[in-house]
């Protein structure tokens, strides 16, 4: 009688924790083409979370303009997301290649905010040094 308690728990864990790996999607979407249309969804969700109605004033529908841009439909991506979230490992590649993306465009804008702001700061050093030399000019006039 304990051999065959231990043989049911032993069933009914087994039974319950299979969960069965989604199948292959007939339209499954490429990996390299997957962390891309990641990536639109997370900057077009930051671009919602910082300021949503610009988006809605321009008509803008974010999840609409990803499945346009990238020529796919709402089911295709989903299966495709459920079909890569299974493997965790695969998933992991794919976001972090979105993070390595992401990381890289943060570098750039970074570089291109320096870059605009040294030159806002010489244009104003060059207009405050001209009119420091006209305001000497003009202190100094003929008697």
């Amino acid at each position: 009688m304990k051999h065959f308690f231990y043989i049911v728990i032993l069933i009914s864990f087994v039974g319950c924790n299979t969960i069965d790996r989604p199948k292959k999607p007939k339209n499954l979407i490429a990996k390299d083409k997957m962390s891309e249309i990641m990536y639109d969804l997370y900057l077009l969700n930051a671009a919602k979370s910082v300021n949503k109605k610009v988006l809605e004033l321009n008509g803008i529908m974010p999840l609409e303009y990803v499945y346009k841009k990238h020529g796919i439909d709402s089911l295709q991506f989903a299966e495709s997301n459920t079909y890569y979230a299974y493997d965790t490992e695969v998933y992991a590649q794919l976001v972090e290649k979105v993070k390595a993306d992401l990381e890289k465009d943060k570098a750039l804008y970074e570089k291109l905010t320096e870059e605009e702001q040294r030159v806002k700061d010489s244009i104003r050093k060059a207009e405050r040094s001209k009119k420091d030399s006209t305001k000497t000019i003009e202190g100094d006039s003929i008697p």
